[in-house]
């Protein structure tokens, strides 16, 4: 194990990462404003232009907040989830839940094509968005936790949660083929990932509901060390693994369902951040591990939403497409040079 002091060195150094990343995000978008201006505005100084003022507190600094949020929270569940079921491939949405998120949104804008007399939405909002996610990721959540009472093996949970995901899914496809190709493409919209359409209400719930599930996550942390070497071990430790398992999938459904809910389904970070991380600080303690990829999971979506605002444009390119096309190729280097994974 490494010295207190290099681990002590790696977190200051994702700390001043986490300020920097988030001065560039907040410094870059459509709309060109000079750093001096965006930094006098954060501090609560005056702006050669007062339109600045607006986007900077209104829409800048709320979406580099949400990607700080978003990149902790599903980092943490990813954590969380290849611990639990001790399998590398395991990620925040393994247990169906992005799938019954989607499968809300997907009856609020197709369903009025299936189902004419029951969903005839003429508005759709970011709320209403949020409100279906939220009710369609607890539906599956819950359903996966009155299954978890009833099986012993956690591999046995994670099976049935992928069939949660696959039934949800082909709902979803029944939907996706008989409504028009406007809300389809409302959907698939959707399905890329936003973290730039959150007001500082609703990014006040979701700090709420993050804040909830890593307060769990931090509760479980002894089960987590002692689940590396295997349920029995756990249980010979005097942990209640029925009850303790809940309170991980609990703590992985407000971290996963609520992200999902506010901002779309988004890939690879939670998938990723925890081998990287663990590439970073060689180590299996999730006393450290816990509060760094909340540290590398913020920093790697600040990362990826600066490259996505494109620089001087009104575009903003797919969040998921850029999560994939920055994290996979440094993992697979990452693993390739390691030529092995630390689980």
């Amino acid at each position: 194990m490494k010295p207190n002091k290099t681990y002590i060195s790696a977190f200051l150094v994702l700390s001043l990462l986490l300020v920097v990343f988030f001065g560039i995000n907040i410094s870059l978008g459509s709309v060109s404003i000079p750093f001096s201006d965006t930094i006098n505005s954060v501090f609560g100084g005056t702006t050669t232009n007062n339109s600045w003022n607006y986007i900077i507190w209104n829409y800048r600094i709320p979406k580099a907040f949400t990607a700080i949020i978003v990149g902790s929270g599903l980092a943490l569940s990813g954590l969380l989830m290849q611990t639990l079921f001790r399998n590398p491939l395991a990620g925040p949405f393994v247990l169906g839940i992005s799938s019954g998120a989607s499968l809300g949104v997907a009856f609020l804008i197709m369903g009025s094509s299936l189902f004419t007399s029951l969903f005839s939405f003429s508005i759709i909002s970011n709320l209403s968005l949020a409100i279906t996610s939220s009710i369609g990721s607890f539906m599956v959540l819950l359903s996966v936790l009155i299954v978890a009472s009833r099986v012993k093996d956690s591999m046995t949970l994670l099976i049935i949660g992928l069939m949660f995901g696959s039934i949800t899914a082909a709902i979803v496809s029944v939907l996706s083929y008989f409504t028009n190709a406007e809300k389809l493409q409302q959907y698939v919209y959707w399905s890329f990932g936003s973290i730039g359409n959150l007001t500082w209400e609703q990014l006040g719930i979701l700090l709420c509901l993050c804040l909830l599930g890593i307060i769990l996550s931090i509760v479980s942390i002894k089960t987590l060390n002692a689940l590396l070497l295997g349920e029995n071990y756990a249980r010979s430790l005097g942990i209640n693994i029925k009850k303790m398992r809940y309170l991980i999938i609990l703590a992985t459904g407000l971290l996963a369902g609520g992200i999902t809910a506010f901002a779309g389904p988004i890939a690879f970070i939670g998938l990723a951040v925890p081998h990287l991380t663990r590439q970073i600080f060689d180590t299996t303690n999730h006393k450290i591990l816990v509060p760094a990829v909340l540290l590398y999971g913020a920093i790697l979506m600040l990362l990826c939403d600066t490259v996505a605002q494109l620089p001087s444009s009104a575009s903003v390119l797919p969040i998921n497409a850029i999560t994939s096309i920055i994290g996979a190729p440094v993992v697979i280097w990452l693993l390739v040079r390691k030529r092995k994974m630390i689980f």
